[in-house]
């Protein structure tokens, strides 16, 4: 059984979400799954006054990358590009990179922007390079997902990695096509870790 871990980072609830959708998918696909968060940075009082929402994932230590047969990253866009949280994060798996650790490795990638043109391919893009370096073959949403295609509403998806969009102000929710193309993903990464692992 491969075993797959979710890290991913959220500040109002909308990736934590995703994680959660991208999770179902991988346990779907025979995995053994741990979702783990990675650390808030920003200053307390900014957490406080920006109404961040409290999230109840453990938090992930970056040794921990090494056990797993699949590692999948979701974060929100921060202009155009992960947030300094989650690159804070992978900045310290220098050590990982330079033994090698995760060459071989299955991985991919999933985000939320607040406009359907604010920033999700470069943002999946600052993810799936930085897992590239590490030594991981990416799994993106390939169209055999074909809710991705629809046009009858607004919907996230992108050939590179599961997404959903919140809204300006963050009151949207992912929809199940959003929801869809993380379980979609989550379940072709977890089944091609196992070949992998096999």
């Amino acid at each position: 059984m491969a075993k797959v871990l979710v890290l991913y980072y959220s500040s109002y609830g909308h990736t934590e979400t995703m994680a959660g959708a991208m999770a179902e998918g991988a346990r779907a696909g025979g995995a053994e799954v741990d979702i783990r968060r990675v650390p808030e940075t920003a200053p307390a009082e900014v957490v406080e006054s920006a109404g961040f929402k409290a999230q109840d994932a453990p938090i992930a230590e970056v040794e921990e990358l090494e056990g797993y047969d699949a590692i999948i990253l979701g974060a929100p866009t921060r202009y155009g590009r992960m947030p300094s949280q989650m690159a804070a994060f992978l900045d310290q798996t220098g050590g990982l990179w330079a033994r090698g650790a995760l060459n071989g490795k299955i991985g991919g990638a999933f985000t939320s922007t607040g406009t359907q043109h604010g920033g999700q391919e470069t943002t999946l893009f600052s993810m799936i390079k930085t897992l590239m370096h590490l030594g991981l073959t990416i799994v993106g949403l390939p169209y055999s997902y074909q809710e991705q295609m629809q046009m009858d509403e607004i919907g996230g998806g992108s050939p590179y990695g599961a997404t959903t969009i919140s809204g300006p102000k963050g009151g949207r929710q992912p929809s199940e096509i959003d929801l869809g193309g993380a379980r979609h993903q989550g379940k072709l990464i977890a089944e091609l870790a196992a070949k992998v692992a096999g």
